[in-house]
């Protein structure tokens, strides 16, 4: 116990006067310590005699002899078997124990000599006379021996592990030489006898020198002991020498009273008690806990278990976040987040209508998480949209990217046996959200790999079911988990890597690009004030007009997102900030001009009006991972014998539609106007520019088709016309994907006109923005013959020009 839990108290000093001369009074044999005046100890009472004692004399008379025994081992010892020399000591308090023994705190007073043992039942008494110690007031000699102590007390501090600078605190205040001595006694690990040989030196010379040799001989035992271990070391294996460390550091606990290894369990027991854990799962944490208590803890699989368990304890299986359930307030901070995305906001809504009127029924009814999937290119705002959903929703946000992800384990985790082992990322997510209902992003969830460690995307099968994640089980915890209070929204640029089983468990939403007024508005409220608090700016610095942000899209980024847009923005906030600080310029207004200015060259400009010069050349759209895109097809035939030659990287899909598009084309040949021995004349090589880019798909048929009866009948694709649209060896045109994207990729171009499927009408009906529509006309053609006839220019036109 430590010297300084308990302070002196004041000596009652009427009670100790007449002890000059003989007195009888009770007496308490101390097993194994020795109390010297002035020392304040607990001491722990629970042999019959003592506590009887204790009940005769607490409260009325506090005065007792206090004395060490011989042999510990005694439990009723006689006058032979006790020291003749003790303390007077006085009972200060007395505290009830539930195993019905005592704990007194005494108090040390005066040394005293026993005379007699005058009494043993019902509890020992004894003659005692109090005896005086030499002191040596003013004398140099004793100075010096107090001063040689200290320093010898100071070295032995710094070897000996159970002795701390507090001990050097307590020690340093004591002026007297007599009590300095008792003190470092008091404090040393020493036997018994040595200690009451202390005791019984009344010379306060001869007892500042004995104590002296004790710390000396204390000194030079640690010294021994650090060169037996060095010398050793090397002559022991690894495992003899980590047990004899072990060994030592459990008996210095033991000795220090630090032996804190029962405190941990109770703590763990505790914790797992205020975990409220489904009953399945507090039946492991108790077996586990059981098992915990007969491990060493010095042993490795110590901190396996007990990891393990603080894992189970820790995490949030009855916290869950109230949702907001007030539909206006959810969506008004989804609309001041996010400008357009109308279905993803209703998506949303609905979701927490269902919910209120769930709890309106029954508070307790759980509504299953939907789990929605996020399409669409770079920029868009998916992850915004994300956080922005768990603000609307009162929930806490957990992103968790699963780009380049090819283990398994990532995802449900690795079993115990494993050296490091941790659950999987869906439990260390859930563990850091802090509760069991989070909104749970899965970004990028188009990129899971897979290798010989497993493949992801088949762990997530469980994850994502609705109707297997309420017991989700990781390969660590081995106890199910319920998830299915958890919101997942996943994340992805593409459609086609997603693998099936994972895509028919979500619920998928497009995000489509933005169109050149959207992004002017999200500039303007947006990304415009975010750069301008971001660069030190004040808002009267710096302002946009319409015409500059349409030529920072136009000329300056080429996306169907918004990251680059905020990336010039920044950059002229930067420019802006250095004019500021250098010239002191206070007001800019960034026009079309003042953009070319800062931004340099326009970087981006149409190429249609360059590149349709010739017959050959048609316009196709093209969907990809970052939106909608134009893509140039061009033919050309020369002398040979009916070859056909792809060029351009071109897939197998797309290679196979410019093959039907030659075979229809051959069998059309007197309504297309074109000579009938062309195969036998010519080859018609096709060729779809930047060549370094993979392309495929079957949407590029009519445009194929376009580009080959364009050179071989000599007449050219009208001005600002784009097509799209899967072709069949009858002609017949089929309905494609990605309309929207690809619509507003060629309104970001400057087409006018654009040739649709038939079937895809619905699709500019629903998704296409009003100001889009405006601009563009729409053709939608269902037979090649019809779209031949509209986007070809007459022979005699293509003559003129």
């Amino acid at each position: 116990m430590s010297h300084k839990e308990f302070e002196s108290f004041n000596i009652d000093t009427h009670l100790t006067e007449d002890f000059n001369s003989p007195q009888e009074i009770p007496l308490l044999p101390l097993r194994n310590t020795v109390l010297y005046p002035q020392q304040v100890i607990p001491l722990y009472i629970g042999r019959e005699r003592s506590l009887q004692l204790l009940d005769d004399i607490f409260p009325e008379s506090k005065l007792i002899a206090v004395v060490a025994q011989k042999d510990i081992s005694t439990e009723n010892p006689k006058e032979e078997d006790l020291y003749m020399q003790g303390t007077l000591a006085q009972v200060l308090k007395v505290i009830d124990m539930p195993d019905k023994s005592k704990s007194a705190i005494v108090q040390g007073i005066d040394r005293i000599k026993i005379i007699k043992l005058t009494q043993e039942k019902p509890y020992y008494k004894a003659i005692v006379q109090r005896v005086h110690e030499i002191s040596y007031p003013n004398d140099d000699n004793i100075q010096a021996l107090v001063r040689n102590l200290y320093n010898q007390f100071q070295t032995l501090v710094e070897k000996a592990q159970y002795l701390t600078s507090e001990h050097l605190d307590v020690v340093r205040v004591i002026k007297d030489p007599g009590k300095l001595a008792d003190k470092i006694a008091s404090i040393l690990n020493v036997q018994v006898n040595e200690k009451q040989n202390i005791l019984e030196v009344l010379d306060v010379k001869q007892r500042l020198t004995a104590v002296t040799i004790l710390v000396n001989k204390e000194i030079q035992r640690m010294e021994i002991s650090e060169r037996i271990q060095s010398q050793v070391q090397d002559s022991i294996n690894k495992n003899q020498r980590e047990y004899f460390l072990r060994e030592q550091l459990k008996a210095i606990r033991k000795e220090l009273g630090d032996d804190d290894t029962g405190m941990d369990i109770k703590e763990l027991e505790e914790k797992i008690e205020q975990a409220n854990m489904p009953e399945e799962v507090l039946k492991v944490a108790q077996k586990e806990l059981t098992r915990l208590e007969r491990i060493s803890p010095q042993s490795p699989e110590y901190t396996v278990s007990r990891t393990y368990l603080e894992w189970l304890i820790e995490l949030p299986w009855s916290i869950s976040t109230d949702d907001q359930v007030d539909i206006s307030k959810a969506e008004q901070i989804l609309n001041s987040d996010h400008y357009g995305l109308e279905k993803i906001k209703e998506r949303i809504l609905e979701y927490l209508a269902v919910r209120k009127l769930k709890q309106q029924k029954d508070p307790k009814a759980g509504v299953k998480g939907p789990i929605l999937c996020f399409i669409g290119p770079p920029g868009v705002g998916k992850t915004s949209v994300g956080m922005s959903i768990a603000r609307a929703m009162g929930r806490k946000f957990y992103r968790m990217s699963l780009g380049g992800v090819r283990d398994e384990a990532e995802i449900r985790g690795h079993r115990r046996t494993y050296i490091g082992a941790l659950p999987g990322r869906i439990i260390q997510g859930i563990k850091k959200a802090g509760s069991n209902n989070p909104v749970f992003m899965l970004d990028e969830i188009d990129k899971l790999g897979a290798d010989f460690r497993g493949d992801p995307s088949s762990a997530l099968l469980e994850v994502l079911d609705p109707e297997q994640n309420f017991s989700f089980s990781d390969h660590y915890l081995e106890v199910p988990f319920d998830l299915h209070n958890v919101m997942f929204i996943a994340t992805a640029n593409w459609y086609d890597p997603i693998p099936d089983p994972l895509k028919d468990r979500m619920e998928i939403l497009e995000f489509p690009g933005y169109t050149e007024p959207e992004k002017i508005h999200i500039a303007k409220s947006f990304l415009i004030p975010k750069q301008i608090k971001e660069h030190g700016l004040n808002p009267d610095d710096l302002t946009f007009t319409n015409d500059g942000i349409s030529t920072i899209i136009e000329g300056y980024t080429r996306e169907s997102g918004v990251r680059n847009l905020e990336r010039e923005i920044a950059n002229i906030c930067r420019k802006v900030a250095r004019e500021k600080v250098e010239k002191g310029i206070r007001k800019r207004r960034i026009t079309s001009s003042m953009v070319t200015r800062y931004l340099g060259k326009t970087r981006y400009y149409s190429e249609i009006a360059e590149r349709m010069i010739k017959p050959g050349i048609a316009v196709g759209l093209a969907w990809t991972a970052v939106g909608g895109d134009i893509l140039f097809i061009e033919a050309t035939k020369m002398p040979g014998d009916g070859k056909l030659i792809l060029t351009g990287k071109l897939g197998e899909v797309m290679q196979e539609s410019a093959q039907a598009a030659l075979s229809f084309i051959r069998a059309n040949v007197e309504q297309l106007g074109i000579d009938p021995n062309f195969n036998k004349e010519y080859d018609i090589h096709v060729h779809v520019p930047a060549g370094a880019i993979p392309k495929d798909g079957p949407s590029a048929g009519v445009t194929l088709m376009t580009a080959m009866v364009s050179v071989l009948s000599n007449r050219m694709v009208k001005d600002c016309f784009a097509m799209t649209g899967e072709i069949t060896l009858r002609g017949h045109i089929l309905p494609v994907g990605g309309i929207k994207e690809k619509v507003i990729a060629a309104h970001r171009a400057g087409i006018r006109d654009i040739i649709l499927p038939a079937k895809n009408r619905k699709d500019i009906d629903e998704e296409i923005p009003l100001e889009v529509k405006r601009e563009i006309n729409f053709h939608f053609l269902d037979d090649m013959l019809d779209v031949l006839e509209l986007a070809l220019e007459p022979k005699e036109e293509t003559e003129k020009k």
